[in-house]
C-alpha cells in the first residue's frame, strides 16, 4: 500500500535508501554480542541487578560530551559500582535524603565548587566521593540505585517484567503503553531523559528478547533522538514537510516530534528487506540507520563538518543529495531566535 500523502512517501523514499546506504543487517546480532560479552544475558537471566546497575551507569556516564573523551575519564578514574553504594549508604543512614528513593531530590551536588544543598552535611556525605566526571552523575548514581532498590525491590528484571505485563493487551495505544511503562518511572530518576534511557534501554531489552519478547518489542521501538539524528531530519526537510519545526530537545520526544516520525516512517518500511530475522515495524534499527549515516564513527556524511549550517548542503558526492530538500539547518535557529525574542 502506498503512503497516504506525498510528505510521508518522500520521508519513507529518503529513509528507506537510507536503510540501504547504512542500515546494518546484523544490528541485533552485533548488540547481543556486545552485551554478551559484557555479562549481561547472564545478569538478565539471574536477575543480577548489582550487575546491571554497574552497566547502566557506564552506559548513562555517556551524556553531554563526546565518546571517546567519556571513555578515557572512565578508563582513568573508574566508574562508581553497587556495591560501593550499598556499603556507603549503610555508613550513613541518618542522612535524610539518602534514606529512600522518594526522599532523595534537590541534592544540588556540584563537583566544581564542592557544594549542595545542605554544606554542613558534606563533608560526611558519601555521594560527592566517587570519582565521576560531574556531580550530576554522583546524583544520578544514588537517584539510579535508590529507584532499583526502593522501587524495583532489588530486583530490576522482575521489575520492567511486572511493568509490561500490567499493561492491558487489547488497549489500542498498547505500544505507547509498554514503552511508558518502562520510560515514564525511570524518567523520574535525576539526570535521566528520553535519549539516554533509549540509548541504555534499547539494547538492555533487545538483548532479552529471545526469552523475554515484550522486552525486544519495546526495544525495538526505543528511538535515540540526538543531534545527528533531529539535524538530519531537518536538513532533508523532513520536519519542513511535516509542519513541525522544532529546535533540538525535548520537542524531540514530544507527540509530532522526531520520535513521532521516525516510528511513523517505520510503519511504511518493511524491516526484514534488511534481515528476514528483523521484526517487520523496526524503529530502532531505522534511527540507527540514520545515525551511522551521520556520524563520524559511521559513513561520515551529513553533518556539521560536513555541512555549513548557514547554507544548504552542497554535497553532490551524497548519495541522496538529489533527492533531498537539503533545508539551511541556520534557518531554524534563526526563526527560534527571532521567537524568543518576540
Amino acid at each position: 500500500m502506498s503512503p497516504p500523502n506525498p510528505n510521508l512517501a518522500y520521508a519513507v523514499k529518503l529513509i528507506h535508501a537510507t536503510c540501504c546506504l547504512s542500515g546494518s543487517p546484523s544490528y541485533i546480532d552485533d548488540v547481543h554480542a556486545d552485551l554478551g560479552d559484557r555479562g549481561i544475558l547472564r545478569a538478565i537471566k539471574d536477575h543480577d541487578t548489582p550487575a546491571l546497575f554497574d552497566w547502566l551507569i557506564e552506559t548513562l556516564s555517556f551524556q553531554g560530551i563526546s565518546d571517546a573523551v567519556a571513555s578515557d575519564y572512565i578508563a582513568q578514574h573508574g566508574s562508581v559500582h553497587w556495591v560501593e553504594i550499598a556499603e556507603a549508604l549503610a555508613r550513613t543512614a541518618s542522612r535524610p535524603r539518602l534514606r529512600g528513593y522518594w526522599r532523595f531530590y534537590d541534592c544540588q551536588y556540584n563537583k566544581g565548587s564542592n557544594s549542595c544543598s545542605e554544606p554542613s552535611h558534606i563533608d560526611a556525605c558519601p555521594l560527592p566521593r566517587h570519582p565521576l566526571r560531574n556531580g550530576r552523575l554522583n546524583q544520578m548514581a544514588y537517584s539510579l540505585f535508590l529507584f532499583m532498590r526502593d522501587v524495583g525491590d532489588g530486583d530490576f528484571v522482575a521489575w520492567i517484567d511486572q511493568q509490561l505485563i500490567a499493561v492491558d493487551s487489547r488497549s489500542p495505544d498498547r505500544l505507547d503503553e509498554l514503552r511508558e511503562a518502562i520510560v515514564g518511572p525511570l524518567r523520574n530518576v535525576y539526570g535521566i531523559a528520553d535519549k539516554v534511557l533509549a540509548i541504555s534501554l534499547s539494547p538492555l531489552l533487545i538483548t532479552a528478547g529471545k526469552r523475554k519478547p515484550l522486552w525486544f518489542e519495546v526495544g525495538a521501538n526505543l528511538i535515540a533522538v540526538d543531534t545527528l539524528v533531529h539535524n538530519f531530519l531537518h536538513r532533508t526537510g523532513v520536519l519542513q514537510r511535516f509542519c513541525v519545526d522544532h529546535p533540538y530537545g525535548v520537542s524531540c520526544y514530544q507527540p509530532g516530534g522526531c520520535a513521532t516520525i521516525v516510528r511513523l516512517i517505520a510503519t511504511q518500511i518493511d524491516a526484514r528487506e534488511f534481515n528476514p530475522a528483523f521484526p517487520a515495524t523496526f524503529p530502532r534499527f531505522l534511527q540507527h540507520a540514520i545515525w551511522r549515516y551521520c556520524a563520524e564513527s559511521g559513513l561520515d556524511v551529513c553533518n556539521g563538518n560536513r555541512i555549513a549550517d548557514g547554507a544548504r548542503c552542497d554535497n553532490t558526492h551524497c548519495q541522496l543529495f538529489r533527492q533531498c530538500d537539503r533545508v539551511a539547518l541556520h534557518a531554524l535557529r534563526k526563526k527560534n531566535v527571532i521567537e524568543s525574542v518576540a
